[in-house]
């Protein structure tokens, strides 16, 4: 009996702490890169990673954004565009998905 209750509290530790590590992402900052100035010179925020989603709107080169996932889904990452300081923090800020190819990791 000992040993199953022992069991039944390792089992629940390790959900536990394997639940909280998940959710301990908190973003990183990265930049609009990689552009054709001959070409478009924009890069799309749409409303879900496909290129057939709705735009959102365009971003420049440069433009700074800040990650929702810490890693792209099928080539698309979830980002908050960042216009300004406050943008991440204001009550509606652009949230959308961009093409990975196109954002570098700001160090």
């Amino acid at each position: 009996m000992m040993k199953k209750n022992l069991l039944a509290i390792f089992a629940f530790c390790i959900v536990l702490f394997s639940a909280g590590s998940a959710f301990a992402y908190s973003g990183e900052l990265f930049r609009v890169c990689g552009l054709n100035p001959a070409g478009d010179n924009y890069l799309s925020l749409r409303e879900c990673g496909n290129s057939n989603c709705k735009e959102v709107t365009r971003l420049g080169p440069g433009t700074y954004l800040w990650t929702m996932e810490p890693f792209d889904e099928q080539g698309w990452r979830q980002v908050v565009p960042m216009y300004g300081v406050a943008d991440m923090f204001s009550g509606d800020p652009d949230v959308g998905f961009v093409f990975a190819r196109y954002i570098c990791r700001v160090e």
